[in-house]
């Protein structure tokens, strides 16, 4: 096993096609789509950054290139903001930019799942641990989540899977962890089973979304085989270095919110929005009456 290292690199697959979001995905990645006034996927790489993460690593598709150009400078933008004596919206701009050289861009030609995806970032992480963040789930909480996650890699070496808590009967709309010992704030993973039949789940704590990884990773990945949806799933290759290595669970006490899904994407916004002291005055009371006028 690799010894346990500084995390330094995240890992973010945004070459999904967003079908569940069509029309709107025909032109704009579903990563873009704005929860208030951000792109879904700046919540994510926020939290990323707030972990101490110093290269992002983009694992991108056809039709995504607009997710590069939004983390690269807008000339043309940025002169019209000087000319106009724009400054707060330039300092804005100044920082959602990331450090020279600290972004990567690699592409998954074929939708062979999430596995895949985190194989083709192989060359680009190398030999060292690495953090996953799915990019349609976006986290509020506390304590960010990948933040924790570090704190527990950096205390006990294992690969860490943020968990949270789900209706026990709600357990076989994910993927299920097995409860072993206590590890810092978290637990010892002892199963993972994706999706069980109702009745059968070792446990009512569902992955969310965010990983830690060892980079041994990629060579299961790399003779994995298909498995569920005819894919590549990373769970399956979980499994397999979990018989090798240790797997501890962060639990993440917090709210997250799939934007993926239309139901979950609004409600991102509902809440983000209420949490802005700017914008709250402005849409509690309507939001209010429009519950209110349902009934």
């Amino acid at each position: 096993m690799s010894q346990a290292r500084k995390v330094r690199k995240a890992v973010f697959p945004v070459a999904g096609l967003g079908t569940r979001f069509l029309p709107a995905t025909k032109a704009v990645p579903k990563e873009m789509l704005t929860v208030v006034d951000k792109p879904v996927i700046q919540y994510v790489v926020d939290e990323a950054l707030d972990a101490g993460i110093e290269h992002l690593i983009f694992v991108t598709g056809r039709s995504k290139a607009v997710i590069e150009d939004y983390f690269d400078i807008q000339v043309e933008l940025e002169q019209t903001l000087r000319q106009r004596n724009k400054t707060a919206e330039l300092t804005l701009l100044e920082s959602i930019l990331p450090v020279a050289g600290s972004t990567s861009f690699t592409r998954q030609q074929e939708p062979l799942g999430l596995g895949h995806a985190v194989w083709c970032a192989r060359e680009l992480v190398g030999n060292e641990p690495f953090a996953l963040l799915l990019p349609d789930m976006i986290m509020k909480g506390e304590k960010g989540c990948m933040k924790g996650m570090v704190e527990l890699f950096e205390h006990s070496g294992a690969n860490v899977i943020a968990v949270e808590e789900c209706a026990p009967d709600q357990t076989h709309k994910y993927g299920i962890v097995g409860v072993g010992e206590k590890i810092g704030d978290g637990f010892a993973i002892t199963k993972m089973v994706e999706r069980p039949p109702q009745g059968t789940a070792p446990s009512n704590f569902f992955i969310n979304g965010r990983y830690i990884l060892q980079p041994e990773i990629f060579q299961i990945l790399s003779t994995q085989e298909r498995g569920a949806g005819n894919e590549i799933q990373l769970t399956d290759a979980m499994v397999k270095l979990a018989v090798e290595q240790q797997f501890a669970a962060y639990h993440f006490r917090g709210e997250t919110y799939d934007c993926g899904a239309k139901d979950g994407f609004i409600l991102a916004n509902i809440a983000f929005a209420l949490a802005r002291a700017d914008i709250r005055p402005s849409v509690e009371g309507p939001l209010r009456d429009l519950v209110a006028s349902l009934k």
